[in-house]
């Protein structure tokens, strides 16, 4: 008989103020916090929101958290196939459309740069399609999750 083998996630959000002064003046910012690591993340709603722009925002955490899945799934990958991935660089786009209901991140655009020391550019591709295949978070969300990669093989 197997064990079933499940992993657990925490997260703390913290907020102090008072909503008794409207929607359009209380503040948006609060942290978070994610045990065992230490670090706190300040963070707030999307400026279109009424949140600070100098803060990160959850929209800006989706995106963020399936391009950083991307990567590691990519690199996970990569390594197994020994394919000598030098250099990953990914500038994602989130898409919100207003009028869509309900409200949500539709598409994420996933646009990685990734330089790898030799092989073809068919044995990367074939890395990035199993690594977002076995992305986590691609497959834990509804929003169409694309990856346009640029592949350069160093000489």
């Amino acid at each position: 008989m197997s064990e079933h083998k499940e992993h657990h996630y925490t997260a703390t959000c913290r907020w102090s103020g008072s909503t008794g002064v409207g929607y359009d003046h209380y503040v948006r910012a609060h942290e978070m916090q994610s045990a065992p690591a230490k670090a706190t993340l300040q963070l707030s709603g999307d400026p279109a929101f009424r949140g600070d722009a100098n803060l990160i925002n959850p929209e800006q955490l989706l995106v963020m958290a399936a391009s950083s899945c991307q990567l590691l799934s990519f690199l996970a990958v990569a390594a197994r196939k020994r394919l000598d991935v030098v250099e990953y660089v990914d500038h994602a786009e989130g898409f919100m459309p207003e009028d869509d209901k309900p409200v949500r991140i539709t598409r994420i655009l996933l646009k990685p740069r990734i330089v790898v020391k030799a092989g073809t550019k068919e044995a990367v591709q074939k890395a990035v399609d199993i690594g977002h295949h076995e992305c986590y978070i691609a497959n834990s969300v509804k929003t169409d999750i694309q990856i346009q990669a640029e592949i350069i093989i160093q000489a």
